[in-house]
């Protein structure tokens, strides 16, 4: 993979017809992560700890930061953070590849200086399977 420019990362949200960029985004992270199941007991080879495959917890979170401009991707973020309702999301990494499913906002943050620009920090918190296909 060749180095890419971290602008040209996109999280998109779904409104019904079609995605949706989430505007002004300055800073995106995706976290992967899968929690661990201990099998390990007393007659564990060598006293080595033995982690069971397939068995844990898989979980996709994003967060990302930028600048409020009240789009109609921002109209979209607060309607889904007060229902707590779950939207389709796209998280596209190009030439790498786009992760989609269903996500819940863990948080939804803005704030600004008196001397600056109205901002936004958001957490996106996967609530079902994740798909990834390979760009």
């Amino acid at each position: 993979m060749a180095l890419q420019k971290g602008r040209d990362m996109l999280l998109k949200i779904a409104d019904g017809a079609a995605f949706v960029t989430v505007a002004g985004l300055r800073a995106r992270t995706i976290s992967l992560n899968a929690r661990t199941v201990d099998v390990t007991d007393s007659e564990s080879a060598g006293g080595w700890r033995e982690l069971l495959s397939g068995a844990g917890v898989k979980a996709l979170s994003v967060s990302g930061s930028g600048v409020f401009r009240d789009a109609a991707s921002d109209a979209l973020m607060r309607e889904a953070f007060f229902a707590q309702s779950q939207k389709t999301w796209q998280l596209i990494v190009p030439d790498f590849g786009r992760f989609e499913g269903a996500f819940l906002i863990a948080s939804l943050d803005y704030a600004g200086d008196h001397d600056g620009e109205a901002t936004f920090a958001m957490t996106l918190a996967s609530a079902g399977e994740i798909s990834f296909v390979a760009i």
